[in-house]
């Protein structure tokens, strides 16, 4: 599973960022960066395609489909395989109508050895941002109010993740990324055909500080490299 990532950038290198690849130039939402430590629940820096042109803005992470009785299960919907979107009640619908691109520099994943649990950081080699394939949804509330909510998509692990865990999320090229964003694609097989991988080439990893264990430390230590034990 993916349950923590990295932001770590700048605004400026944010604004650059969604005005080269997405064509945003606006941003209406109160997005704050550097974050180091981003966990379930939060508000997550998410990009959707409205049919004319992507925006920008932050979905609470942890899908609530809009047919759950509690939004609580959004707690149990961080993330969502790959392998099953098009199965699923609580997926099939995003997959086919609401996909959504969720941002990040870096994600977290612990490696077990024996009882110990080691936190390692995952990231491109030029430290760049990359585009997660993500789901999202609209729950309307008892009271009238509506809650906007997404999940994380996962793959088989690479190369580089698999001696961490057996799954990594899934992190789309540049022509991926335009066909997952598309609302007009809704075709199985060429959307599946998205979700694998990232070429491990371009990837690598390194061990940082326990802090991140804790999802309140929001701290540029979470990030430091850490001596491999």
């Amino acid at each position: 599973m993916c349950g923590r990532f990295t932001i770590t950038v700048t605004m400026d290198e944010l604004k650059d960022y969604l005005s080269e690849y997405y064509e945003i130039d606006e941003m209406k939402s109160k997005i704050v960066v550097p974050r180091y430590n981003v966990a379930p629940g939060q508000e997550i820096i998410t990009i959707i395609n409205d049919g004319n042109k992507n925006r920008v803005g932050l979905l609470k992470w942890g899908l609530v489909p809009p047919f759950a009785q509690d939004e609580k299960i959004g707690n149990s919907m961080i993330n969502a395989k790959s392998e099953t979107l098009h199965e699923k009640p609580s997926y099939k619908s995003s997959f086919e109508h609401k996909r959504c691109v969720i941002l990040a520099n870096g994600f977290y994943e612990w490696k077990r050895n024996d009882k110990i649990k080691t936190p390692m950081r995952i990231l491109m080699k030029d430290q760049s941002i990359f585009p997660i394939a993500g789901l999202w949804s609209t729950y309307h509330r008892p009271d009238g109010t509506k809650l906007h909510t997404c999940t994380i998509i996962t793959t088989q692990a690479n190369e580089v993740v698999s001696s961490i865990h057996d799954r990594m999320p899934v992190i789309l090229t540049e022509e991926n990324r335009k066909a997952w964003l598309n609302p007009r694609i809704t075709d199985y097989q060429l959307l599946s055909h998205t979700l694998k991988p990232f070429e491990p080439s371009k990837m690598y990893a390194y061990q940082v500080s326990s802090l991140v264990n804790n999802a309140t430390n929001e701290i540029p230590e979470c990030i430091q490299p850490q001596p491999i034990q």
